[in-house]
């Protein structure tokens, strides 16, 4: 009665998922980080040397290796007052490596999109996490994948990579 008509069928990846909490979020994160081959979608409003210096050798080799990577996050001006100069020298830094950057206002969302084929969702800012208790699901499903993509209307961030 109150599903949208476009909405696809359920296929049973979300029974599927798997949850991770802040402690073990990363390592499976940086597991398919590594296995990354085309794309990498990272959303995560705020962002801290000290998390993005763990990050930094990942998304470094994915780009030696050709996969575009685009980061969304908010702007400098809504990032935390002390934070602000960091944050620009990272994104500089990332802007250098050839990542694709994306600055949104207002933004809070906190998810990544791996390949086209795997989705992590959840309350952990993937790039500035430190001391918080927080939770992201692991998603592997294509369809989801592209109707995420979709959704945040990254189409043209991401064309010609399939």
């Amino acid at each position: 009665m109150f599903r949208h008509k476009s909405s696809p069928p359920c296929d049973g990846t979300l029974l599927d998922s798997q949850l991770f909490d802040q402690n073990t979020f990363y390592e499976a994160f940086l597991a398919d980080l590594q296995r990354g081959k085309r794309q990498v979608i990272i959303e995560s409003p705020f962002i801290t040397g000290r998390r993005v210096s763990r990050l930094l050798p990942a998304i470094r080799r994915l780009r030696q290796h050709g996969v575009t990577v685009v980061i969304n996050t908010k702007p400098i001006y809504e990032q935390e007052p002390e934070l602000q100069m960091q944050v620009k020298e990272w994104l500089s830094r990332f802007n250098q490596m050839g990542v694709t950057i994306l600055l949104t206002g207002r933004h809070h969302r906190k998810l990544a999109v791996i390949d086209r084929q795997i989705v992590w969702e959840g309350s952990l800012n993937i790039l500035s996490q430190y001391d918080s208790c927080e939770i992201m699901r692991r998603i592997y499903s294509e369809q989801l994948a592209n109707q995420m993509i979709e959704f945040l209307h990254l189409e043209k961030f991401t064309s010609g990579v399939v």
